[in-house]
């Protein structure tokens, strides 16, 4: 499964996030990704996080070239979602179809029921769902970027030219400690099925004619199933596993 040199022109790679073109962790995972082939970027012009894997039927998608930081990138912004990003990348910018298609990197875990809401699975979902190999990349939004920037380019080697089920990706999540702490890499982790917050919702204004408005609160919550990817990160390890939709 792993790359070699001189497959690297034939191998076609389009990347997205959620977080917007302009976001850190999309450009350091375009910047890991040139080693391996093209590379062409079609990501949200703004902050799409949670869109799950939602599309627009009923407007214009606007798409327009995009000046960005990594030599040689062919990229776009688009006023889409990132799900959209994958199809109008994918059926329409790009001059033949992708390979394989990552979505990331993200700002924030996206492990357990998380990845329902993820609108950086949703995205590889829709890779999935065309046909594509997909995978999704995630990491810790405290900043501390040493574990995934060492390990990025080891995994892509190992996981760029795989290919799994119907409507299945490959769901990475990266822990925000530094190497001193960082445990090792854990792979065929289980989706938990608890999540970091407990959400619950509060009123924070009374509004005319009786109504209210209310505000998501969550209660912070470290508490997983051993085995599952969220205990993967809680745990300074690197989670890796097989994560499916629809069918």
């Amino acid at each position: 499964m792993g790359s070699l040199k001189g497959d690297i022109k034939m191998r076609r790679i389009l990347i997205t996030n959620d977080d917007g073109i302009d976001a850190d962790g999309l450009i350091r995972l375009a910047e890991a990704a040139v080693s391996f082939g093209e590379v062409w970027v079609v990501a949200p012009r703004h902050q799409r996080s949670a869109a799950s894997h939602s599309i627009t039927l009923r407007s214009p998608i606007d798409v327009y070239p995009y000046d960005f930081p990594v030599k040689g990138v062919k990229a776009y912004s688009c006023s889409g979602t990132p799900a959209d990003c994958v199809r109008v990348g994918s059926l329409g910018v790009m001059s033949d179809k992708p390979d394989i298609i990552l979505s990331g990197i993200n700002f924030g875990y996206n492990v357990a029921t998380d990845i329902q809401y993820s609108a950086t699975a949703g995205a590889a979902f829709e890779a999935a769902f065309q046909g594509f190999g997909a995978i999704a990349l995630s990491e810790h939004f405290n900043g501390c970027h040493e574990v995934t920037d060492k390990y990025l380019p080891e995994i892509l080697e190992e996981y760029i030219d795989a290919r799994f089920g119907w409507g299945e990706i490959l769901n990475v999540n990266f822990p925000g400690c530094t190497l001193k702490e960082f445990k090792g890499v854990l792979r065929d982790r289980k989706t938990s099925h608890d999540s970091f917050y407990h959400d619950r919702y509060t009123i924070v204004k009374e509004l005319e004619d009786g109504g209210l408005s209310y505000m998501v609160d969550g209660i912070y919550n470290e508490q997983a199933e051993e085995d599952t990817d969220f205990h993967a990160v809680v745990e300074n390890y690197i989670s890796i596993g097989v994560v499916g939709n629809v069918g």
